[in-house]
């Protein structure tokens, strides 16, 4: 039972701080992560699809398109390209949380839990951390 509860404190300790920040920088309503040439290579990629992926539903292509670029680039461009997406998309705000989670997760498995949580960004809330405690 000890050990139980060290490693929950464990896990507050490093997700707490973090989800208290990116909760409180919400009231920013549009932060500037990167340069709008960014948003438009997404879109162009998402036009160059199979056949077969054509039927996917569109939140399920961008989160395979947004975790290929996790492992080529890092998290914080695939979390812009997120955000972008949601903006100009907003039929799938419904699917960013998920999405994000999703990240944080591919994120620890790819830089370990202390570099993926270094990534956060207040984008869909807090998704992104909580993938990130989840998988660690």
């Amino acid at each position: 039972m000890t050990h139980t509860a060290r490693r929950i404190g464990r896990s507050l300790a490093l997700v707490l701080p973090v989800v208290l920040v990116l909760s409180g920088t919400l009231a920013v309503s549009a932060v500037p992560w990167a340069g709008h040439g960014s948003d438009t290579q997404l879109l162009a990629s998402s036009t160059d699809v199979s056949t077969r992926a054509k039927s996917r539903a569109p939140q399920d292509i961008l989160r395979d398109q947004l975790l290929a670029e996790l492992q080529e680039k890092d998290p914080g461009k695939a979390l812009t390209h997120l955000q972008r997406e949601v903006e100009n998309r907003p039929s799938l705000a419904k699917h960013c949380m998920s999405i994000a989670r999703s990240l944080g997760a591919a994120a620890v498995r790819h830089y370990g839990p202390a570099r993926a949580q270094s990534f956060s960004r207040p984008v869909c809330d807090t998704s992104f951390a909580t993938g990130v405690m989840h998988a660690s």
